[in-house]
């Protein structure tokens, strides 16, 4: 919206003409997502609080591990409200609204962020812990993400091939199961957030990693220049995720504040599904659908844990962990929850790191 407002005022006063540069959007986009998060933060705490909106964390199913996380009941959820709040605000406010891509990641950052808010008012309000049946809520996501996928591969606003990281010429022409893909995708990765969110600050504070990864993925992508040297496909409309990216980060680190141990409010699958959708959808857009293995690799983890905890069991019997996801595993085995949650920070760290690095390395 600024730059619609003040960039045509530039022949005015030429310190509008900075409204043109992504890079000074996205660092605002960012400190107004950060700060519209930590000031609007105690006021959406204390509603949730008196609304009773609040977290039964207990676990007899698990008894070892609900001495952890039993203390934590009462604790409000659907803080999620919040981060998407900020995102989106801070978007629209820093984004050039004519780009198409901020619409789609708005959107479905947005419909995303609808089925987990549906989720947690079932939780909470009908007492029933599942929330929507599995089936349902993968039912809204499978939507969100064919929705994009179709609207993608009608108007061809980006290419259906596949790259590879570390190979220039590795290219794989999908045609019409571009869209099955884009599907997986945005659910996979949209699941594999919202099962990271079980320790306090470990998905959101990895989701921070991440998105400052890509807000420099999707700077390179939109930039000619930039992308015709490294060899990465030119991706016009990508720059303007940039901001979009830097709003997610910013926010992300503004709902640490209060998430951080001991977590003063949880984001629920209002925050955690929307999350995941948004890195899922900003990957497809910039065609960094493989790199996003790298980049999100703790989320890849904690969801391969999952997958692979329950085949174990079907066949052997037996269990490969303590619990799954992961991190459950680790606390059962007595390492502290902060321990667990800085190392896995510091993974996502340097697998941001080593992705940005691949983009040269081709």
């Amino acid at each position: 919206m600024f730059y619609h407002i003040f960039y045509p005022l530039r022949d005015i006063w030429f310190g509008f003409n900075v409204f043109k540069y992504i890079t000074f959007r996205a660092a605002f986009a960012a400190i107004s997502a950060f700060l519209l998060c930590i000031t609007v933060g105690p006021f959406i705490i204390r509603l949730l609080k008196r609304q009773n909106i609040c977290e039964n964390t207990s676990r007899p199913f698990a008894p070892l591990l609900d001495k952890y996380h039993g203390l934590k009941s009462g604790t409000p959820t659907m803080g999620g409200i919040l981060i998407v709040g900020s995102i989106l605000a801070s978007t629209l406010l820093w984004a050039r609204l004519d780009n198409s891509f901020i619409w789609l990641v708005v959107m479905g950052t947005l419909c995303l962020a609808i089925v987990g808010f549906i989720d947690d008012y079932i939780k909470l309000y009908n007492r029933k812990k599942e929330g929507l049946r599995a089936m349902t809520k993968f039912a809204g996501q499978l939507m969100i993400g064919l929705g994009l996928a179709l609207f993608l591969y009608t108007t061809q606003a980006t290419t259906t091939r596949l790259y590879f990281p570390f190979f220039k010429k590795l290219v794989l022409e999908m045609g019409i199961f571009f869209i099955p893909f884009v599907v997986i995708v945005v659910v996979g990765s949209s699941n594999a957030v919202n099962l990271t969110d079980g320790l306090d600050g470990l998905a959101v504070g990895s989701v921070a990693f991440i998105a400052a990864a890509f807000a420099a993925i999707c700077y390179v992508a939109g930039h000619l220049k930039i992308s015709n040297y490294l060899a990465i496909p030119f991706v016009p409309q990508a720059s303007e995720l940039t901001v979009f990216c830097s709003a997610i980060l910013g926010s992300a680190l503004g709902f640490l504040w209060f998430n951080s141990h001991p977590a003063t409010v949880f984001m629920g699958d209002t925050g955690s599904l929307s999350l995941g959708g948004a890195i899922g959808m900003v990957s497809v857009l910039t065609k960094k659908e493989m790199l996003l293995f790298f980049v999100g690799g703790v989320f890849v983890i904690e969801a391969l844990s999952v997958i692979v905890q329950v085949i174990a069991f079907k066949l052997t019997g037996k269990k490969l962990f303590l619990m799954a996801p992961i991190h459950h595993h680790y606390q059962l085995r007595g390492y502290d929850e902060s321990k667990i949650t800085v190392r896995f920070w510091i993974i996502c760290a340097i697998l941001a790191v080593f992705s940005l690095v691949t983009l040269k390395l081709r």
